[in-house]
This record gives C-alpha cells, sequence and structure tokens, in this order.
C-alpha cells in the first residue's frame, strides 16, 4: 500500500476528476468504452446513495480510487431486509498494482461494520473479493432478482446472525436510468476522447488482463502502451501470433517485472 495514500470522503470539487479516474478504470473492460462514470452521477443523485462510507483515494495530490455505496434489500416474500451493495469500485489505470482499491474496501467495511449495516452483497469478481471476506451468495440462500444463483454473487455478513436472512438482492431502481444511451452521449462530450476497442462479439470482462498496443520491439521484449505508460513484456510460450509494432495486445501486467503478452487481436472497430 501506498505510504501517503489519503482515503476520505468526497468533495463536489472532486466530481469531474473522480468521473475522468472511474471512466479510465473501466474503458473497454466489459465493452468498447464503458459506464460506469456515468452510474456515479446516477448515485450522486440517488436517494439510495450512503455517502457516510463511500469513499475516494487521493495520492500526490491526484484522485486514485473510488468506491460507492447505495442501499439495496434482500427480499424473501413478505420479509425485506435491507444490506449494502458497492460498485463502482474504480482505480486509476495506472496506479494498479498498489493495494488502492484493497484500502478503499478495508475502510469502507470498517465503516459499514461500525454503522450497524447488516451485510454487503455485490456481483464481482469471484477471485477478489473473498480476500475481504466475501463469500458466494449461494451459502445464504441469496440469489440474484431473477431468483440465479452464480460465483459472482457474493456477500460479505456483519450482523451477528445472518443465518435467517435470505432471498433475493434487490438493488436500487435507480440504476435502471444506466441504460439511457442519450444521456451517457451527452456525457461523455465532457470528457477525453478515448479509443474504444472490441477484443469480440458481447461480453468482454477483460480482468487480470489488460489491452494495450505494442509500441516498439527490441530483441524478445515488447514495449506496450497501455495509457500514458510504456510495459516491457515477453510472449507467453502459448500464444499463436506474432505482434509487430501497432499490434492489438491482451497481457498480464507484472508490477515488479517484465509483463506477459497472452493474446494478439484485430480491433473489430477498425476498419
Amino acid at each position: 500500500m501506498l505510504k501517503d495514500l489519503i482515503i476520505r470522503k468526497e468533495d463536489p470539487g472532486d466530481y469531474k476528476a473522480v468521473e475522468l479516474m472511474t471512466m479510465r478504470s473501466f474503458w473497454n473492460k466489459y465493452w468498447p468504452g464503458c459506464t460506469e462514470h456515468y452510474l456515479i452521477r446516477i448515485i450522486r443523485e440517488s436517494a439510495d446513495f450512503i455517502p457516510e462510507i463511500s469513499r475516494i483515494a487521493e495520492y500526490d495530490g491526484k484522485i486514485v480510487g473510488a468506491i460507492y455505496y447505495t442501499k439495496a434489500w434482500i427480499v424473501d416474500g413478505d420479509k425485506r431486509t435491507e444490506i449494502v451493495t458497492f460498485g463502482p469500485l474504480a482505480v486509476e489505470p495506472t496506479m494498479e498494482g498498489n493495494d488502492i482499491g484493497g484500502a478503499l474496501m478495508r475502510e469502507t467495511i470498517r465503516l459499514a461494520r461500525e454503522a450497524g449495516i447488516a451485510g454487503i452483497a455485490l456481483m464481482g469478481e469471484p477471485d477478489y473479493y473473498p480476500r475481504f471476506g466475501f463469500e458466494r451468495g449461494a451459502k445464504y440462500g441469496m440469489t440474484d432478482a431473477e431468483g440465479n444463483s452464480f460465483d459472482a454473487l457474493m456477500i460479505l455478513p456483519l450482523a451477528a446472525d445472518f443465518s435467517d436472512i435470505k432471498g433475493k438482492l434487490i438493488e436500487s431502481s435507480d440504476f435502471e436510468k444506466l441504460s439511457d444511451e442519450k444521456a451517457l452521449e451527452e456525457i461523455n462530450k465532457e470528457f477525453p476522447v478515448y479509443r474504444k476497442v472490441k477484443v469480440q462479439d458481447g461480453f468482454m470482462q477483460i480482468f487480470e488482463q489488460h489491452l494495450g498496443v505494442v509500441e516498439s520491439v527490441e530483441g524478445d521484449i515488447y514495449n506496450v502502451r497501455y495509457w500514458e505508460l510504456t510495459i516491457p513484456a515477453k510472449l507467453s510460450q502459448d500464444i499463436n501470433e506474432v505482434p509487430v509494432e501497432g499490434s492489438d495486445v491482451q497481457f498480464k501486467w507484472d508490477h515488479k517485472g517484465v509483463s506477459t503478452i497472452t493474446k494478439v487481436f484485430k480491433n473489430m472497430l477498425d476498419a
């Protein structure tokens, strides 16, 4: 963790910087572009927003992370138990590997516990969140709103007795506003224009790996442009195509050494 990282409440003066950082954090992760910066605006205006436990991360005067909490409910027939959920959890992409997301999680879980919140539910990476105590929702009889159970649906019980809390996870109805594509287009005009990348049809979910462009080649080292960074990488033994300068690649980022290119692909949005 960064020694001088500051975890604090968000002020109105932070709004635009947080939105830009969040946009960069999720850009091309699930599909070309992203919507999470728009989601933040929706959350801030929602009656279900919980600013008391939401936090941003600041380092060297720059916003490098943020997490937003909203009310949620576990519904079983007539029984309705209020809990919370969070998202987005965003980290500045050029600052990954510094445990910024972990710091935000640990601090806000502490705040939620002190506030007497019964539990925290989410739909997220099943290989990441268990380190904070999250478990599969199926263990507690929790499903999504349609009654489905899957690994990404998780819960962190905070109440002393969570055994009688089960049912469907219902999130804020304000999240439905995220489908307003015209509103998203207008908001995007306020931000820098970033290149959209499409790796495959449908849901991409590029996690634990990153998308970049080979900037130069020096022997067996491929220098990959990732945002403002140039990251040295070698080829995976399983790679089928050798990249050249200008190739779009998918890579695993080793923050302490040489990274690994795992895939060469053609951006489906390029003419």
